[in-house]
C-alpha cells in the first residue's frame, strides 16, 4: 500500500480528494496502521485480539465511552472490534467493515520481515499492507478525528474490524457478529473492502468499487496407494498421479463470464485506458471472447474478474525418505464467479 494511497484515503472521507489531513492526523493514521501490521494475527496461527484490545484502547483514550466499544467473539484468540460514532440519528446507521486477521506469512519467503512495516520509496512493506489493515486503519484514525473535531454526520457511523476475512464461516467474524451482535451492526447499508483506485503518471484517473465478489471453495484431492520400500519403485506412486492431476488442472480454464457489474467496468474502463488495450476493453464489454482473452493475458486480475479461477496452494505427501507414499494430496482453492455454484465447480475440478 503505498503512502500516498493511505493518506489519500484519509482525507477524502472529510476534506476533499485533494486536501491532506493535518499532519497530526497523518502521523496517528500511521501510528495505527504500524500497530496493526506488527501484530501476528495470521489466520492459523495468530490472534486478532491484541488488534482489537489496542483499537479500544486508542478509542477510549480519545474519548469514547465504554459503552460504544465492543471487543470480543467466539475464540479467545480471534476477537473483533465494534465501535459507533453518534450523529444526529435523522439516518438509519452505515457500517463500514475491515478485516484484522492475515493470509500466513513465512519470514524465509520474504526479502523483509512481513511483521514489520518498512516505508521505502513511498511504499509499506508487510503482511497485510494493503489487505486489509490499511482500511482498518484508516477507519479508526478517521473516527478519532472526527472526534477531535466534533464532526455529527446525519447518521451513527459503526466500525466493526473482524476476525477471519469478512465473512469468518459460523464461528467468528462477521457472521458471529449476526448471530450474537446483531443489534452492534444493525445498519442501513454496509462499506467493505473490495475496491481500488489507479494511478497514471501520478494522476488520479479512477476510484473503482467493487459491487459484488467471488465466493471461494478449497477442495482437497487425494491419491492413496499401498506403499511399498524406495528400493523396489513401481509406476504406481501416488505422487506421481497427484503430479498429474495438478499439471491437468494447471491447464484447464474456466469459461468466460460477463456480468452486468464487469460488464460496466470494461465499459467504463475503456474510455480511460489507451492504445490496444483501451479497444480490447470495449470489445470485452460486448462479448468478445477474443478479446477476453487478449484482456486475461496482459493481467492476472483481469482475468480473474472474467472467469472463475481454482489454482493449487498446498502440497503434502509421502511419510519417509525410503518409502514409497502411501498418500499424496493437494488443497486447490477456487475462486467462484456470482451465480455460479459450487458444486459444478467442483464437478469440473474432478473433471480434470
Amino acid at each position: 500500500m503505498s503512502k500516498m494511497l493511505l493518506l489519500f484515503s484519509l482525507g477524502f472521507a472529510c476534506l476533499g480528494a485533494d486536501v491532506m489531513p493535518p499532519v497530526q492526523d497523518q502521523r496517528l493514521a500511521r501510528e495505527i496502521y504500524q500497530e496493526m501490521i506488527e501484530s501476528k494475527s495470521g489466520f492459523t496461527t495468530g490472534s486478532t485480539t491484541s488488534i482489537a484490545e489496542a483499537v479500544a484502547a486508542r478509542l477510549k483514550a480519545a474519548g469514547f465511552p465504554a459503552a460504544d466499544i465492543f471487543v470480543g467473539g467466539a475464540n479467545p484468540r480471534k476477537a473483533n472490534v465494534v465501535v459507533r460514532y453518534h450523529g444526529t440519528g435523522a439516518r438509519k446507521p452505515l457500517l463500514l467493515l475491515a478485516h484484522i486477521d492475515v493470509v500466513e506469512a513465512l519470514r524465509e519467503d520474504w526479502t523483509t520481515d512481513p511483521f514489520t512495516l518498512i516505508e521505502k520509496d513511498g511504499y509499506f512493506y508487510g503482511r497485510g499492507t494493503m489487505d486489509d489493515r490499511a482500511q482498518a486503519a484508516v477507519w479508526i484514525a478517521n473516527l478519532i478525528r472526527y472526534r477531535h473535531e466534533g464532526f455529527r454526520p446525519n447518521r451513527d457511523l459503526i466500525v466493526a474490524l473482524t476476525a477471519d476475512e469478512e465473512g469468518g464461516g459460523p464461528y467468528n467474524g462477521v457472521d458471529w457478529l449476526l448471530k450474537n451482535k446483531r443489534e452492534l451492526i444493525e445498519a442501513e447499508y454496509a462499506l467493505n473492502e473490495g475496491g481500488r483506485g489507479e494511478l497514471v503518471a501520478g494522476k488520479r484517473v479512477s476510484n473503482d468499487i467493487s459491487l459484488s465478489e467471488k465466493t471461494f471453495a478449497n477442495f482437497r484431492l487425494e491419491v492413496r496407494n499401498k506403499g511399498g520400500h524406495s528400493s523396489r519403485p513401481v509406476p504406481d506412486n501416488a505422487i506421481y498421479h497427484l503430479a498429474g492431476a495438478l499439471y491437468r488442472l494447471s491447464s484447464f480454464a474456466f469459461p468466460f463470464r460477463l456480468n452486468e457489474v464487469t460488464r460496466a467496468y470494461f465499459q467504463q474502463m475503456a474510455k480511460i485506458e489507451k492504445g490496444p488495450l483501451a479497444a480490447d476493453m470495449a470489445k470485452v464489454a460486448e462479448g468478445s471472447e477474443e478479446a477476453m482473452r487478449r484482456v486475461g493475458a496482459a493481467s492476472a486480475a483481469m482475468n480473474a474478474a472474467l472467469r472463475t479461477t481454482c489454482v493449487a496452494t498446498q502440497l503434502e505427501g509421502g511419510h519417509a525418505v525410503n518409502a514409497l507414499p502411501q498418500l499424496a494430496a493437494a488443497n486447490v482453492n477456487c475462486r467462484v464467479l456470482p451465480g455460479l455454484r459450487c458444486v459444478r465447480v467442483q464437478d469440473q475440478v474432478g473433471e480434470q
